[in-house]
């Protein structure tokens, strides 16, 4: 080895299996994730009460968000630990914590059965994964940044990037199997078959324990520890001592934030949006969206690799700007040659919605109360049609008026609407034969370059801001901010934002704000250390 060129890094032999042992004990982590939160319409109807359409989906968001949620705190309870006792320790436990519940998931009783009792079970399981996943990346990220040689982090970190959409891809395939192969018909799916993916996965489990076992501790903690250098308290030193916490604070904002929100919507709520609003059939938007994700999967590594010659930030930044600048007309463009029936018919038809008592729903449970005006939105929303929303006068005796054109529909009566709108010439589902393939891919490769510009380069960036001692805590926290409450709670706020404003597409403007905030304050205030030695600090 050219220690010169190298300092305390490994023999690229040895590098190779950190990257491989990561990626794929890393690919298992975001499978076992990314199972629930494709199923999450699905479980819907598994897991909350019949009824209310929007309610059930959005508490099946806020199950799905909950995990996201406390994964920031999953960061700093592993972060620390990783900080203090070792990257190696930690990422054995994280697995075995989110393969765990993962596991359980496939054993939970639904709603028919136990009542509440199984959405509070689901939640639970789903914070467990969370926090699991919230010392998974950063461990994955500071274990293969510390054996990487100079000017090859990049490349060698977008290796892990690449396991996300894998791990995607592999529960989507999974999933496919179970309902699109024929060997169960969709009702024995809905009753029994869900439970397959999810405990199946106990085998990955085993498979990543074993990889992970054979792996060595970082040498630049190794070297740090012999050193007497450790941190100890790296929370502190992280959160509460200047300049770290500045830091902190602007890795947030101005990088994992915008982020976290382009990766969102490009996998998930393009795949949301197919399958709710255009009402595309589960196999078909599951096949458009996985082969998107195979045709861009290698352009994580692309920009990785550029990330090396020209920096991090400007390629995570432009990837926030242009996203946030075609959202709009990209998911119009979907909607064009997706379902142009659907299309065809909003242009010709206009839908009022006028009512008094309206609200504004995001976390739903028990607790929530549905007027007729929130029914009536929820089934105009679940049928993917905009519409507009005004108030009622005082002297209005119906509690709801719906207007389909020339046609008015008085109170919340779904019958009604529904057979109003087919009069108008609505058609329910879309028409696969109308769906135009290759344009439909190059939208959804389009939004898949955007996660990758973003997604690519942002593990080197991290890594590069923090010091040895608290690298593991301090980049953690600003990743699974950005990733899990900015971009974990997409689903959430978009579907709600489209209920209360009758707008398809506005749902969109969270992304575009938060990616658009991310652009200003990464170019106003932060700069890379692409060439900056990990141990500078040290």
């Amino acid at each position: 080895m050219n220690t010169a060129a190298r300092g305390t890094y490994v023999e690229a032999s040895e590098e190779k299996r950190v990257i491989f042992a990561s990626s794929l004990g890393t690919v298992f982590e975001w499978y076992d994730f990314y199972l629930y939160a494709t199923l999450a319409p699905f479980f819907a109807a598994l897991f909350f009460p019949a009824g209310n359409a929007t309610a059930a989906l959005l508490s099946a968001f806020a199950a799905y968000a909950a995990g996201f949620l406390v994964r920031p705190f999953g960061a700093l309870v592993f972060g620390r630990i990783g900080d203090l006792v070792g990257r190696k320790y930690t990422f054995l436990m994280t697995i075995l914590f989110m393969g765990g519940s993962t596991f359980l998931v496939g054993l939970l009783p639904k709603f028919e059965t136990v009542g509440w009792v199984a959405p509070i079970l689901l939640v639970t399981l789903r914070l467990v994964q969370g926090l699991a996943l919230g010392g998974e990346y950063g461990g994955a990220a500071t274990y293969v940044a510390e054996h990487a040689p100079e000017g090859k982090r990049g490349y060698d970190t977008a290796w892990i990037q690449t396991t996300a959409t894998l791990g995607f891809f592999l529960s989507l395939l999974v999933i496919g199997l179970c309902r699109f192969s024929g060997w169960l018909t969709p009702a024995e799916f809905a009753d029994w078959g869900w439970r397959i993916p999810f405990l199946v996965s106990v085998i990955l489990l085993i498979f990543s324990i074993y990889i992970r076992l054979k792996l060595n501790e970082s040498p630049l903690f190794q070297k740090m520890k012999a050193e007497g250098k450790g941190s100890s308290s790296p929370l502190t030193d992280s959160f509460l001592r200047y300049p770290n916490n500045k830091y902190v604070l602007l890795a947030l904002l101005g990088a994992t934030a915008g982020q976290g929100v382009v990766w969102y919507t490009g996998q998930f709520y393009a795949l949301f949006f197919l399958t709710i609003t255009l009402k595309v059939d589960g196999q078909t938007a599951y096949t458009l969206i996985a082969i998107a994700l195979l045709l861009g999967t290698p352009f994580f590594i692309v920009f990785g690799a550029l990330s090396d010659k020209i920096g991090r930030l400007k390629i995570i930044l432009a990837g926030c700007l242009i996203a946030a600048l075609t959202y709009v007309p990209l998911f119009k463009a979907l909607t064009h040659y997706v379902n142009p029936d659907l299309e065809s018919f909003q242009a010709k038809t206009t839908i009022t919605v006028e009512a008094k008592d309206c609200n504004f729903h995001i976390f739903v449970g028990p607790w929530s109360k549905f007027t007729d005006c929130d029914r009536t939105k929820d089934f105009l929303t679940k049928q993917g049609l905009s519409f507009t929303s005004t108030d009622a006068p005082a002297s209005a005796t119906a509690g709801v008026v719906t207007t389909i054109g020339d046609a008015k529909v008085e109170g919340w009566d779904q019958a009604k609407i529904l057979a109003t709108l087919k009069a108008k010439g609505y058609v329910a589902g879309a028409n696969k034969d109308k769906i135009n393939w290759p344009a439909t891919l190059v939208i959804l490769f389009v939004m898949m370059i955007y996660v990758t510009m973003v997604y690519g380069p942002i593990a080197a960036f991290l890594v590069e801001l923090f010091p040895t001692r608290i690298r593991y805590t301090s980049m953690s926290l600003p990743y699974h901010i950005g990733n899990g409450w900015f971009g974990g709670m997409l689903p959430l706020l978009a579907t709600a934002l489209v209920a209360a404003t009758g707008d398809i597409y506005f749902g969109l403007w969270y992304p575009i704000g938060i990616a658009l905030m991310t652009f200003v304050i990464g170019l106003l205030f932060l700069k890379d250390n692409k060439d900056r030695p990990l141990n500078a600090d040290d």
